[in-house]
């Protein structure tokens, strides 16, 4: 499912009526520090779980103990 062009505007307008045009910046600038601050604690999880060796292999890289 895809959100089309005018769809799109529609949550825009409804935003800013919402929010008003003062507090839209304030709000996407919270939303890109959140995600920023997701992506580096993802980014850290994988790290870590590679160093200790945890990463779990998918089912086609089965290793044999013959």
């Amino acid at each position: 499912m895809r959100i089309g062009t005018q769809e799109l505007l529609l949550i825009l307008l409804i935003v800013l009526v919402i929010f008003g045009p003062t507090q839209i910046p304030k709000l996407s600038k919270m939303f890109g520090k959140s995600m920023k601050s997701f992506k580096q604690g993802v980014s850290g999880e994988e790290a870590e779980a590679d160093k200790a060796g945890t990463v779990k292999k998918s089912s086609g890289d089965k290793e044999s103990d013959e």
